[in-house]
């Protein structure tokens, strides 16, 4: 008999969900959006979502990707702005009650990189992901296991790099948001302004140069650190594939001593699915 799960990723505007069976095949998808989570919309919204699809089709799991810091029991340690009145939501509990189905509950980098992992026959290795969007996220794997930390916060790599003269971090500097305002004066859109690049148009070859720098100061210190075998990328900007990685290697030669940059750099590959299919990888390797 075939065995299917049901996959959320909750994000800050949307909550994502899919069927998946056991050989990653996606039967069923769908969205709605989180409503800025208003009379926690999203928790019902899980709840309804699944009462309908366990209707129709029987669940051996259930697993959610979601923003924030996800607590060891499954609720919602902390969030940004972005979801508001989401601390302190029982995820995990509430779902398995309704369900009666085993629940897992992650952080959405975290899920990213399971869902990378997995479908990409990297368990035997050391991979960090990180992941660049609004904010800047990280997560550690090594040899079948997440590396999370004794308080489950090492990888808040956003945090990092704190600069006193600027008063900004990571993330700050590094992010794609960054990187969007900064092109917002020539009215120009990220996927635009690599387009020019490649060209060699100014102004837009020095302000991704400029941005790629900050990114790869936040990629050496991972380097340094923790000297994995690979480093995804992840987010939207992950699309610009092998020019990207040309330009982060480039910098990282200049930010790393000699020999020390024997990481491999490659960009995400399971594109909008990888949350989805690293939800459910916990209760394929009945973790959750």
């Amino acid at each position: 008999m075939e065995r299917n799960y049901l996959a959320f990723d909750v994000g800050g505007t949307t909550i994502k969900y899919s069927v998946i069976n056991e050989d990653l095949e996606i039967l069923r998808y769908g969205k709605f959006d989180t409503k800025k989570n208003i009379d926690n919309h999203i928790l019902k919204t899980l709840e309804e979502v699944t009462m309908s699809i366990q209707k129709e089709i029987e669940l051996c799991g259930i697993g959610v990707s979601t923003a924030g810091i996800v607590g060891k029991d499954g609720s919602i340690q902390y969030a940004g702005p972005t979801i508001p009145n989401y601390i302190n939501t029982p995820i995990k509990s509430a779902l398995s009650s309704r369900s009666k189905t085993p629940v897992s509950v992650i952080n959405d980098v975290d899920a990213a990189l399971l869902g990378e992992v997995y479908a990409r026959n990297l368990d035997q290795e050391d991979v960090y992901c990180i992941a660049l969007g609004t904010g800047i996220g990280g997560a550690h794997y090594r040899h079948g296991e997440l590396i999370g930390g004794a308080h489950g916060k090492s990888n808040s790599i956003g945090y990092s790099l704190f600069d006193i003269k600027t008063g900004t971090n990571y993330e700050q500097r590094a992010s794609t948001l960054t990187l969007e305002a900064r092109l917002a004066e020539y009215n120009t859109t990220v996927v635009e302004a690599f387009e020019k690049a490649k060209q060699n148009q100014m102004p837009f070859i020095d302000i991704i140069k400029a941005w790629v720098k900050e990114v790869a100061r936040g990629l050496a210190e991972i380097i340094v650190l923790f000297d994995p075998n690979y480093i995804v990328i992840g987010g939207a900007v992950s699309a610009q594939g092998d020019y990207l990685l040309g330009l982060l290697n480039e910098t990282l030669t200049n930010l790393l001593p000699l020999n020390f940059n024997q990481t491999k750099l490659s960009t995400a590959k399971q594109g909008n699915n990888a949350q989805l299919i690293g939800a459910i990888v916990p209760l394929l390797n009945n973790k959750a």
